[in-house]
């Protein structure tokens, strides 16, 4: 058990009716986060969602996944204002789209103003580049006192993505969000997914979670977002997460045995 951020007291006295026992629960502050965004721009990224836009114009991929970057800054933001963001983009290799990291959502924005597919960019993408950045960068966190996590955003279906990485150099965290096309003979998102567990598990410090969707439906991204707004050094391994739960309608066979029938039955 951790202690709470602000938390002042480190000991506490346990006293059971036998005798009492004394134990020291050291206060921990959770460290800010650097998150460095990264954005596959393959063309497959301008796949239309099943959700259409205020002007009647589908969405994409690209769109959708803005929209859930956004709705994770402000939310990350509302919970802790000194974290901060930076933003890549992934073609064959990985560029900069905004290299300072900042906490303001004009930043953000402005980033997103830049941010288009590259046809040039279709095929087999290498991860290397992005992990070599990211171990770079959080050697720059760790001297602040702050972590390193990068949110990988993934489009591509037919490809697994290829790194060059140690197994060793484990310094910043990962999370994948994997949207993809259902399986067909052009494709094979299986096997995309495997790879991307397989570099996951590889590279985070802490626990990374993945998700992926194949359905096209905008809720589904920004559902798994609202996941991504855990801190890794509070996570549980992703196969203990239990939310969102299901919400289930009562049938109404369900609903008249709940009804206590000693109890009085209003006549209005």
């Amino acid at each position: 058990m951790q202690g709470i951020e602000g938390q002042n007291s480190a000991t506490t006295t346990a006293a059971a009716a036998g005798g009492g026992g004394l134990y020291t629960l050291p206060p921990a502050r959770f460290s800010s986060e650097d998150i460095l965004f990264c954005i596959d721009v393959d063309p497959e990224c301008l796949v239309e969602m099943k959700v259409t836009g205020p002007n009647g114009r589908p969405f994409t991929r690209l769109d959708t996944i803005k929209q859930g970057i956004l709705l994770f800054i402000h939310s990350k933001l509302a919970i802790n204002p000194d974290h901060r963001f930076a933003f890549t983009v992934l073609g064959k290799s990985v560029s900069w789209l905004r290299k300072e990291f900042s906490g303001e959502v004009d930043a953000a924005l402005s980033a997103f103003r830049g941010l288009s597919a590259d046809s040039s960019s279709s095929g087999q993408a290498d991860l290397t580049q992005l992990f070599r950045i990211a171990a770079h960068e959080a050697k720059k966190s760790r001297a602040q006192n702050r972590i390193l996590r990068v949110i990988l955003m993934y489009c591509r279906s037919s490809v697994p993505p290829q790194h060059q990485w140690l197994a060793t150099q484990k310094v910043f965290t990962l999370d994948v969000i994997y949207l993809h096309d259902k399986p067909g003979p052009d494709n094979c998102p299986q096997k995309v997914y495997d790879s991307l567990v397989e570099a996951l598990e590889l590279v985070t410090e802490y626990e990374g979670y993945i998700y992926e969707s194949g359905q096209g439906l905008t809720r589904i991204l920004l559902r798994h977002m609202c996941i991504l707004l855990s801190h890794p050094q509070q996570r549980c391994v992703q196969d203990d997460v239990d939310v969102p739960k299901s919400l289930t309608k009562k049938s109404p066979t369900t609903e008249s045995a709940s009804v206590d029938e000693s109890a009085p039955v209003s006549s209005q």
